[in-house]
Order: structure tokens, then sequence, then C-alpha cells
């Protein structure tokens, strides 16, 4: 089955054990799985419909940039993941990276060219969906090079076949030399080819190397490349190589580079106001290339939480630049959805969509356990819903996080314990939750205030 292929709520999953496996292992840890996704898709179609065309507005060749704003366990990873397979099956290459104190936007530390490091890592195609396909896709365009120079009839063993597959690379890439970096880029291209052809893995590897930014200064690039380059890739021009992967992408025969930049709450989280703003300006500087033209063939979806977003003091609201760019319009207050609005502000799944998604994962863990019954019956799991939605709060702040990881320990649970039954279950679970509650109320008001000092959603 695809990655991209939709099932109704009623269909039976046809699914890889090995998958399955993974999927069910990541979700009952509270952890997005990064294959299987569409196995679980249940609700967000006008989101993923939202975000598919945008995917065939980079197809065209041009560009975009959104935000998926929800909180904690709400979706914003699993949709990303969702996103990514999606591209890869029509043809995309994609990057993912998770920001975090060591990774960044910009920064004077390294953190920015760790967050470039790490799309690079992540680089994916439909042959290579796990990552690191920079040199997998390198080759495929060496051997298209090569047979088209061969078939012209100049021989790889002729002494002019080097220098004509060089002469067709920087032809190839000629209008990237205008771009900030070009030059580099495309004559660094050449010479991995160069070398690929006199299988000179040494040059191959600086070559990489340099591409995926490893290299610190320009003496220790040309001390390994052999020849001299205007600057290295680092913390501040790191965007701007992205830039010239996408319009790669496209000349190797992909659709365009889409990237996901997920736990994008971490800027919010940065405690220097200059170097927040400085990384806010960052995101700017990419929301604005790819939504006045400047960027081709390039999509960029961050994930965040609604604080990273609406926070005046610490949020992107608290750069002017972005506020006016971001805030909802007066017409979004009347209340109806607009998907094409950069932001894109990830509701609760209805109560019918959780009760699919807990029947959907029952019928997942019957397969991964070769089950012929299921292990709970229907009014089981309606019971179970009922006692999860009953929470002081949930109508707004239940998440699917939570009602997966909570159904699938049960089924765990009872996968152990042969003795137990589903009903005793829930009802120690009913009877655990009021104690709960009474110790909530007996927790000291300045103890609680302490949970969390960026006042965040956690």
């Amino acid at each position: 089955m695809a990655e991209s292929t939709f099932l109704n709520a009623g269909e039976e999953p046809k699914i890889p054990k090995r998958i399955l496996n993974t999927l069910l292992s990541s979700l009952a840890a509270g952890v997005v799985p990064r294959s299987g996704a569409p196995y679980i898709a249940i609700g967000r179609k006008e989101e993923i419909a939202s975000l598919l065309d945008n995917l065939d507005t980079v197809a065209d060749g041009g560009a975009f940039c959104r935000f998926l704003i929800g909180r904690y366990g709400s979706g914003k990873s699993f949709l990303i993941q969702l996103i990514r397979g999606y591209a890869l099956d029509r043809d995309f290459l994609c990057a993912d990276a998770d920001l975090s104190p060591e990774r960044r936007l910009t920064a004077g530390n390294g953190a920015g060219l760790a967050t470039y490091r790490e799309l690079m890592i992540h680089l994916a195609s439909k042959a290579s969906p796990d990552g690191g396909a920079l040199p997998s896709l390198l080759s495929r365009h060496f051997v298209k090079l090569k047979t088209e120079i061969a078939a012209s009839g100049i021989l790889p063993e002729d002494p002019g076949f080097e220098r004509e597959l060089k002469a067709r690379v920087y032809e190839t890439l000629a209008r990237l030399e205008g771009d900030v970096g070009g030059f580099d880029f495309a004559r660094v291209l050449g010479e991995y080819y160069a070398a690929s052809l006199r299988d000179d893995e040494d040059k191959k590897s600086a070559c990489l190397r340099f591409l995926r930014g490893e290299f610190a200064t320009k003496s220790e690039a040309k001390a390994a490349l052999g020849f001299q380059i205007a600057g290295v890739i680092d913390d501040y021009n790191w965007y701007d190589f992205i830039k010239l992967f996408s319009k790669l992408s496209v000349h190797l025969g992909y659709s365009g580079l889409i990237l996901f930049i997920d736990e994008c709450v971490n800027l919010y989280k940065i405690p220097n106001r200059i170097s927040r703003e400085a990384n806010y300006e960052k995101l700017l500087a990419i929301f604005n290339d790819t939504l006045q033209g400047k960027a081709t063939s390039l999509g960029v979806v961050f994930g965040g939480t609604p604080q990273f977003l609406e926070d005046t003091r610490r949020g992107l609201f608290s750069y002017e630049a972005l506020r006016s760019r971001l805030a909802d319009s007066r017409y979004s207050e009347l209340g109806y959805q607009n998907l094409s609005s950069p932001v894109i502000r990830l509701r609760r799944l209805s109560d019918n969509e959780l009760l699919a998604l807990v029947k959907r994962l029952t019928k997942l863990f019957m397969k991964r356990e070769n089950l012929a019954e299921p292990p709970v019956s229907d009014g089981q799991i309606e019971e179970f819903m009922k006692i999860a939605l009953s929470r002081a709060g949930a109508e707004e702040m239940v998440t699917p996080r939570e009602i997966i990881r909570d159904y699938l320990t049960a089924l765990g649970i009872l996968k152990d314990n042969p003795g137990l039954t589903f009903a005793e279950l829930l009802a120690r679970s009913s009877g655990g939750e009021k104690s709960e509650d009474a110790r909530e109320k007996d927790v000291e008001p300045q103890a609680k205030k302490a949970v969390s000092i960026f006042d965040i959603d956690i």
C-alpha cells in the first residue's frame, strides 16, 4: 500500500509487519512514527488537502511557507510526517529537522549550521525515504549524464569525456551562479562528478562534506577539495544553499524540495531577546522569500505551539513584522475556517473522529498480535471514550496523543495480565482518576506555579 493512501474507518488495514510494530511501539510511547502515518490518518482532511495544494504549487515552480499551530499532542508532528509521506510519493525531495537549544535558525555558535546539517542528514527521496539521500541522488544524476555523453559519441575512456562531463554540469547549473554561493555550489558538484568518473573516493567525500556544511573554515575546505572557494556554509548563509538545493532538485528530475521544521517552540524559549529576534528575522526572510517569488521549487512547513505564535512578549507576535503577516484578520474572528492563510490552527478532533481512531488502533493491535477476535467490544471502546472525554476540560484540551497512549497502554496491560478484563481496568482507572484529582487539590499553589518557567503549556 502506498504511504499516501487513505483508509476508511471501517476498512481492514494492510500493513507490513515491520512498519506495524514500529508504528504501535511509537504511538504507545507518545512518539510520532516516521513511517506508517497514513494507516492511522483520521480527520484533518481539509488541512491535508490545503497542504497538498501547496505541493502542487511547488511542482509548478512556486514556493510556499505554512505554520502548523497546535497544542502538544494535537497532531502537528503527525501531520508533518503524513505530508512528508505524500511529498515523497509525489517525487519531491524532503528534509526535516526538530529545533532544540542546539539547533536554531541562526546563531553565532553554530546552532543555525546544526539545523542545516540535520536537514542534510534527513534529506530523503522516494528511493531513500529514511534520509541520507544526497549521495544516491547525485549518483543518479551522474549516471544520467554519463549515458547522455556516451550516446553523443564520447565514451568514458576518451580523453575528452571528463571535460565534456564538467561542461554539461556547469551548463546545467549555470543559472545558479547568480545566486549567493552558486558558483562554489556548481564547481563542487562538477568536481564531485569528475571524481566519480575517476573513482576518487577521497575527493567525492570532500565534496559531500562541503555540501553537508561540515567544513568550519575556507582553508580547511581548500585543503580537502584542492581548490579555493569563496566561503563555506555557515550559520548565516545556510538558507541560501537550501535555495540552491531546491533549484538543483528540479535539474535532477524531482518535483522540488520540501522542508519540515518542527518544535519551533524552542525559538520561543530562547532567553536572550536579541538572539530570539535574530531567529525571527531569519524566519521572516524565509517567509518573504517563499511568498514573494524569490525562492522557487521550495516549500517550508513550521510546526509550533500557540504560545510560539501568539505570545506578544516572546512569540512570533512579539516581532511586529511577523505579527502583521500572521495575525488573524477581522473576518477570521467570525469563526469560519480559512485554510488559505499561512497559519493552519489544528482544531480538536471531533468525538466521532477520536472514536474512529481508537477503532482503527484496535484493528492494528489485532493484526500485530494475530487475534481472531477484538480484545475489547465496541461497547467497551465507547465506555473508554466516555471516561476519557468526561475529564474536566476534555472538550477543548484532550489530544489524540493522550487518547492513543492511554488506549494502547490499556491493551498492553490486558495482554500481559490474562485474568484482567477491560471492564475491571476501566473501573480501577476511574477510581484512580478521582484520587488523583483529590491529590491535585492539595498541591501548594506556589509549587504548581513553578512547573514551567516559560509559562508554556507542557
